[in-house]
C-alpha cells in the first residue's frame, strides 16, 4: 500500500521505520522526478525527456514513464500530442482556486485541532512552529545549505499534517492529502521564489490553534494561507504571459 502524504514526509525526514526501504522503481523515480521539480531543479516550462531520464537516472522507460503519468496525473506535469512533456506552468486562475480549497480544509482542520487535542499535542505543535520560523529565518538570509529548502518545505508540511492529525478527523486529513494542497503551496513558493515571511509566523498561527476559541484558529489559519498570494499570483502572471507551449502543435 503506498504510505500516505503525512507518512512520506516524516519518511523524508526521519527515515523510514515500518515501511520498506526499497520502493518499487516506478515509486523512486517518481520521488526523484518530484523532488527536483519541488526543488526548482526542473522550473515550470521545463520539458523532461523520458529516455534522457530513464539513462540519467539508471533505470529503464518503463519507470519514469509511470512515474511521469502519475505527476501528470496529479498536475505537476502537462503533456501534449507531438509536444511533448513538461513541469506545467500553472495558471493565475489555477493557483487562485487551489489556494481556495486549502483554506477551506485547513481552516476547519486549524478550529477541529484548536477544540481537540491534547496539552501536550498543543506544546509539541508550538514546537514544531518555533523551529520552522528559525528555518524561514536562516533561507531568507540566503544560506546556501544543498538540503535547506527542501528541509524547509518539508518541515512546513509536518506542522500542518500534524495539526490535521489533531484535528481527528480521518477524513479531513485525507482530503488535505488527495488535494495535494500543501505540494502545491511548496511548488508556487518555489515558482515565485518566495523566502522570507514574517517574523513568528507559524508560531502565531499555533498561538491560535492552541487558544481556547476554534473561531479565533479558524480565522488564523485563513489568513496565513492567505498571505503572499498575490505576490505568487503576480509571479506566475509573469511566467504565463511569456508561455506559448500550450498553444504549439
Amino acid at each position: 500500500m503506498r504510505p500516505t502524504l503525512s507518512q512520506r514526509v516524516d519518511m523524508s525526514i526521519n527515515g523510514s521505520p515500518g515501511i520498506s526501504s526499497k520502493p518499487p522503481l516506478a515509486d523512486q523515480a517518481y520521488f526523484m522526478l518530484r523532488d527536483r521539480i519541488l526543488g526548482g531543479a526542473f522550473p515550470p516550462g521545463a520539458v523532461l525527456s523520458r529516455r534522457r531520464l530513464a539513462d540519467e537516472l539508471g533505470m529503464s522507460f518503463l519507470p519514469i514513464s509511470e512515474a511521469m503519468q502519475r505527476l501528470e496525473s496529479e498536475g505537476l506535469l502537462e503533456s501534449r500530442p507531438r509536444v511533448g512533456t513538461r513541469v506545467r506552468t500553472p495558471t493565475p486562475d489555477e493557483v487562485r482556486g487551489r489556494y481556495v480549497v486549502r483554506e477551506g480544509l485547513e481552516a476547519q482542520s486549524a478550529r477541529l485541532c484548536c477544540d481537540r487535542a491534547t496539552f501536550q499535542e498543543r506544546i509539541e505543535l508550538r514546537r514544531m512552529a518555533e523551529d520552522l520560523d528559525a528555518l524561514y529565518a536562516r533561507s531568507a538570509k540566503g544560506e546556501r545549505e544543498p538540503t535547506l529548502e527542501k528541509v524547509v518545505h518539508q518541515s512546513h508540511m509536518s506542522l500542518h499534517m500534524r495539526i490535521a492529525d489533531y484535528a481527528r478527523c480521518p477524513e479531513l486529513k485525507e482530503a488535505i492529502e488527495k488535494n495535494q494542497v500543501l505540494i502545491f503551496n511548496w511548488f508556487y513558493d518555489v515558482t515565485a521564489e518566495r523566502r522570507d515571511l514574517p517574523e513568528r509566523f507559524h508560531r502565531n498561527l499555533v498561538d491560535a490553534i492552541t487558544g481556547d476559541n476554534p473561531l479565533v484558529a479558524d480565522e488564523a489559519m485563513r489568513l496565513h494561507v492567505r498571505y503572499g498570494l498575490e505576490g505568487i499570483v503576480k509571479a506566475v502572471e509573469q511566467h504565463s504571459a511569456a508561455d506559448d507551449w500550450r498553444l504549439k502543435r
